[in-house]
């Protein structure tokens, strides 16, 4: 008998081809639509009810079964409450992180668990490999691509519960197997942002939920430059909407000071108040079997699209790791989560809590 295995068939291209894949490996695979958000689920922004029908379209074509599965109430709790409560701290959080951990990887896991399903499958882009430790989340073949950034707080149970079946393809040759299967979706936009703010302006979105606390715009100085509508719109490295004028470089967002609610903006991007040799991560979360070291060279990304730079991790306990960095990083941010690889292999990492400009060898 053929081992079952389920995939999230989100409507995109990556996880259709990756149920296919599985299919051709003799895998009986079932296909699950998670459904995460309600609100404003419309075609005017979160249209949850096209990505149904093109998963639909793809079960039918490539001849397996698929069920709706309603993860709301659980990624309202475990997702977007700390969303919310991030941003009102002044904050910058990730989502897609949470989404995986909590969402996809723990309340889609138990659900096929107690379908007596072993394994889940999804379209991220990444690796797992076995070793005598345990298992190592690796990074995707196609860099370009790689995910291991967002599933970071996978633990060892989930990872040995989990198959990525795009791992070793780039992203032109699955578009190319979608496209020579006849499935709709090959050409079909991949999702970016948030998944639950969709089309729309993010302030708008926020706006919703957080209300306005408008206050002053200062340079490092002390000077009046502007007014800002609340210090939750804004975000470290922030270059576009801050309604500056005046001559000379660009205006960056520099410091977020919620005791007075104070916007610090400095002009030129490599202004030294936007760069960090040293920062402080809470919340850590080691994908490894074994824990990284203190004083051993790692490399480390503080955003997903960054390319790994070198860094020694010189303190680290059960809640909190002090990182440094020989290479000044630009605008790292509070609540955006640093990540730490040995090679191609992700150990895990942790929420970003301050950062320093110093360098102490």
């Amino acid at each position: 008998m053929a081992k079952r295995i389920i995939v999230g068939l989100s409507g995109g291209v990556d996880s259709s081809v990756a149920a296919w894949l599985l299919k051709e490996q003799g895998y009986e695979v079932i296909g699950i639509f998670m459904k995460n958000w309600e609100d404003d689920d419309d075609e005017e922004y979160c249209n949850s009810r096209q990505d149904l029908i093109d998963a639909v379209s793809v079960a039918e074509k490539i001849g397996i079964e698929i069920d709706v599965v309603n993860f709301t109430e659980e990624y309202r709790k475990k997702v977007f409450q700390d969303f919310l409560l991030e941003y009102q701290a002044g904050r910058t959080p990730n989502p897609d992180v949470f989404c995986n951990s909590e969402i996809k990887f723990k309340a889609f896991l138990d659900h096929a668990l107690k379908l007596g399903v072993d394994h889940i499958a999804t379209g991220h882009y990444a690796k797992v490999r076995e070793s005598r430790d345990g298992y190592q989340l690796m990074k995707a073949e196609d860099g370009n691509k790689d995910q291991s950034y967002f599933l970071y707080r996978l633990n060892q149970d989930q990872l040995a519960h989990s198959v990525f079946p795009l791992g070793n393809l780039y992203k032109q040759q699955v578009r190319e197997i979608a496209k020579n299967l006849g499935l709709s979706n090959h050409d079909k936009k991949d999702s970016t942002g948030i998944c639950f703010i969709g089309e729309r302006k993010f302030k708008d979105f926020l706006a919703k939920y957080i209300p306005d606390n408008p206050g002053e715009i200062k340079t490092e100085t002390g000077q009046v430059v502007g007014e800002h509508q609340g210090l939750m719109f804004h975000t470290i490295g922030q270059r576009q909407g801050l309604g500056i004028g005046g001559s000379g470089d660009a205006w960056y967002v520099a410091n977020k000071d919620m005791e007075n609610n104070v916007l610090t903006v400095v002009q030129g991007h490599d202004h030294p108040l936007l760069l960090s040799h040293e920062l402080h991560a809470e919340n850590l979360s080691w994908t490894a079997p074994i824990e990284p070291r203190t004083q051993w060279v790692y490399g480390a990304k503080c955003r997903y699209r960054q390319k790994d730079s070198p860094c020694a991790i010189s303190h680290i306990s059960s809640e909190i790791c002090h990182i440094q960095f020989p290479q000044a990083q630009w605008a790292v941010t509070p609540g955006q989560s640093v990540v730490i690889y040995e090679s191609n292999v992700c150990l895990g990492g942790g929420i970003i809590t301050s950062s320093f400009g110093n360098f102490s060898a």
